[in-house]
């Protein structure tokens, strides 16, 4: 099976997945990119805009994950904008352009992947604790271990890597580039979780 990772970060949502498939990410860090290839090796890594990518790509694919940015979206970046009366700034509709190209033109399964936004999502997803979902197929309770994508609430390094199962240690990386990339990696298992709800559950597609 050929997988597209989008916005691939170090690869949480895709450890678990193992190693049987064809995978290329995409990441636009060379640095974060590097990270990636470290762990795995054998994919595809692809320094690129993830966005433009995709648009060029997609139908090449059987599974496509995408995790665009999400700090213009953000409850939290909303509140803190009219608290501290930052310069607003445009929610940015490259998360809706991706939406709409999968579910009306991708022949295979998708994620896209955000945090709840401070308004009203404009095509209704699965909601996932803090995070929504838009899919072509139906991701059930992840349970209670598993319901924040991604864990910030430790307070130390160590905690990160331990929790997301990335050693860190020993790639000469500054502590504001490993705290980076572990906050925004997603759970392992959660990642798993809604792998194994595209393909390994009888389900009624969306």
């Amino acid at each position: 099976m050929k997988i597209l990772n989008l916005y691939a970060g170090i690869g949480g949502n895709r450890k678990l997945w193992g190693d049987e498939h064809e995978i290329t990410a995409v990441e636009l860090d060379p640095k974060i990119a590097k990270i990636y290839q470290h762990f795995f090796p054998n994919d595809k890594v692809i320094i690129a805009d993830a966005h433009q990518y995709l648009l060029y790509h997609f139908k090449e694919y059987d599974f496509i994950w995408s995790s665009p940015p999400c700090p213009t979206h953000s409850r939290m970046k909303f509140l803190h904008n009219v608290k501290d009366n930052v310069k607003d700034t445009y929610p940015d509709m490259k998360l809706y352009q991706e939406i709409l190209l999968l579910k009306h033109f991708f022949k295979g399964k998708y994620v896209v992947e955000n945090v709840i936004s401070y308004y009203n999502p404009l095509i209704k997803p699965q909601v996932c604790n803090n995070h929504y979902f838009w899919t072509n197929f139906i991701i059930s309770d992840v349970g209670k271990d598993k319901r924040k994508i991604r864990d910030t609430t430790g307070s130390t390094l160590e905690y990160q890597q331990t929790r997301n199962g990335f050693d860190l240690s020993t790639l000469n990386l500054t502590k504001t580039l490993m705290n980076k990339v572990l906050n925004n990696c997603v759970k392992p298992e959660v990642g798993l979780h809604i792998f194994n709800m595209a393909f390994k559950h009888k389900q009624v597609t969306l």
